[in-house]
């Protein structure tokens, strides 16, 4: 499959949360403009009873509204998304970290008209001029939507955790005894699973991840897992077989008129970037609101392209059925919190290396900063023209929002909601090796723990290549790699590793086994493999800072 490199224009995204908090120690933590007194007033009372007993379901991807340079120059000017929460200066003039990169070279942002409006949420205002969160006006009565868009802190701590839903796999504190056994037999078995051979590094201390793994993305091993198997909420990492399933359907020059019965069905508190209605997008705008705002608004928005979202979640099912997927259920294409919608660890790193084989897939994952298309505005002269707003990804191992950026990082996906907690999958390379790992629901409530945890599973994953014996492998798609038996385990976890692979690679060195859709078929690409060392293009620059 030939590269193909993500279009350069300034358009990226901009998100906005209904239940959103600021990121730790930025600057909007202060300068938010007031609601009246009446919401303000609502908003504490809420905002208190919230963080002592949050009961619900809503997405809290990281980093909503604070923004950083790209890394591909400074900005001088902002923009923001008008709603009952304004800020300023959501673009940091620092320089940019170690790690991030975009292939949506942004030199500049757009300056927007900026209102610091007080209207309250789900109001059917559309001032040209103002950037408006899209309200689910049909979700939540208007009271209750203007406190939850208030629901922020000083600084963003570590997520609240509601009390587990009903029918949500958290209902259970401990993992089942017996679990799948697809990738090998102890994948199957509860607890942690790792094989060191004499001198191997010990796994780090401070894991508080109900479920992890970690596998070496080029030959499939599993060097160590964590409750691999374990049905578990899987918040907006889903969203990585969104677009696994969606991606190659459509052309990203395709252009798509927004109604107002595309935005409907959304979840209360959903993620969203800023699509509106009455408003044209390209596909690839979508995307990128897809990947680094984690927008569910864009999603709805492709689903409806795809003929509904019925249809997209069907086909999001058959797909991970097709990978081999057997611990997911999908019950809605973003990833919120619904009854009976579970994956796994295991699943979310299939996910993940399936996707990765797409060239648009890795450039949308691996993108920092970008614009997002605003409203149309008149200049001096009277002609109208669209403004545009930039939006950072929600992955802070690749932004550094809060935390070091990982060196090497490339991709993929974070999710936080209520039930779910916060989830991550993460690949990241140094020197020849890529690693995948997946982290769920961090028990440790400190900030950004999800990342912290993965940071320290990538440093031990490369340390303990070569080292370890693998304790299971990332199947093959198709039905001959789904094995629901005891097939894997230390020595014949290896085995089975390699067999899984061999007939792809033959004699070519490093490779992954690829998965196409091609026209909404799920094709198996059979003998055609994918390299990664050296033929994976990840972006030069990830690369060289992996060497640094």
């Amino acid at each position: 499959m030939t590269p193909i490199a993500v279009p350069k224009r300034n358009e990226v995204i901009a998100s906005s949360r209904c239940t959103q908090k600021y990121a730790v120690g930025s600057p909007e933590s202060s300068k938010a403009s007031p609601l009246a007194s009446f919401h303000k007033f609502l908003t504490k009372v809420n905002q208190m009873t919230q963080l002592q007993t949050p009961k619900a379901s809503r997405n809290q991807d990281t980093g909503r509204l604070s923004f950083m340079v790209s890394s591909m120059g400074t900005a001088s000017h902002t923009s923001t998304r008008g709603s009952a929460v304004n800020t300023s200066a959501l673009l940091s003039l620092s320089s940019a970290t170690p790690g991030t990169f975009t292939s949506v070279p942004t030199p500049s942002f757009t300056s927007t008209h900026v209102r610091h409006s007080t209207r309250k949420s789900g109001s059917n205002d559309k001032s040209p001029g103002e950037h408006r969160t899209p309200a689910r006006r049909a979700v939540a009565p208007l009271a209750a939507t203007a406190a939850a868009l208030l629901l922020c802190g000083p600084l963003a701590a570590a997520p609240a955790y509601a009390a587990d839903q009903p029918g949500g796999a958290t209902d259970a504190v401990k993992p089942p005894a017996h679990m799948s056994t697809v990738g090998g037999k102890r994948l199957g078995r509860p607890d942690t699973q790792v094989d060191p051979k004499p001198g191997a590094p010990a796994l780090p201390k401070g894991l508080s991840g109900k479920s992890w793994l970690v596998a070496d993305a080029e030959s499939g091993d599993v060097l160590a897992a964590h409750n691999a198997h374990w049905q578990l909420p899987p918040a907006s990492t889903l969203k990585m077989l969104f677009a696994d399933t969606l991606l190659p359907k459509m052309p990203k020059t395709k252009t798509h008129k927004v109604r107002l019965s595309d935005l409907e069905g959304m979840g209360e508190g959903s993620s969203l970037v800023g699509v509106k209605e009455n408003y044209t997008y390209s596909v690839h705008d979508l995307w990128l609101g897809v990947f680094l705002r984690s927008g569910n608004d864009a999603v709805h928005v492709l689903s409806a392209m795809n003929g509904g979202v019925p249809a997209t979640v069907r086909e999001m099912q058959a797909h991970a059925k097709h990978l081999n997927a057997r611990d997911t259920h999908v019950v809605t294409p973003d990833g919120y919190d619904e009854k009976g919608q579970v994956s796994s660890a295991y699943d979310l790193t299939l996910f993940a290396r399936s996707g990765l084989q797409k060239a648009d897939f890795r450039e949308y994952c691996s993108t920092a900063t970008a614009q997002f298309p605003g409203t149309f505005e008149k200049d001096k002269k009277g002609k109208k023209t669209r403004s545009s707003f930039g939006i950072q990804n929600t992955n802070r191992l690749l932004t550094g929002l809060g935390v070091e950026p990982y060196k090497g990082i490339a991709g993929v996906k974070n999710g936080n909601t209520t039930n779910a907690g916060a989830t991550f999958t993460g690949v990241a390379q140094r020197g020849d090796r890529v690693l995948l790992v997946t982290v769920m629901n961090p028990q440790e409530k400190e900030a950004n723990e999800v990342y912290k945890e993965t940071a320290k599973l990538f440093d031990w994953g490369f340390k303990a290549s070569g080292s370890v014996n693998p304790v299971g492998t990332l199947v093959r798609p198709g039905a001959a790699g789904g094995t629901n038996h005891p097939s894997a385990g230390g020595e014949d976890g290896h085995k089975h590793a390699q067999a899984s692979v061999s007939s792809d690679h033959g004699s070519s060195g490093g490779v992954w086994t690829a998965v196409g859709i091609t026209g909404g078929s799920l094709v198996l690409l059979g003998a055609v493999a994918y390299g990664v060392h050296r033929r994976w293009p990840l972006p030069e620059l990830v690369r060289r800072r992996s060497r640094d």
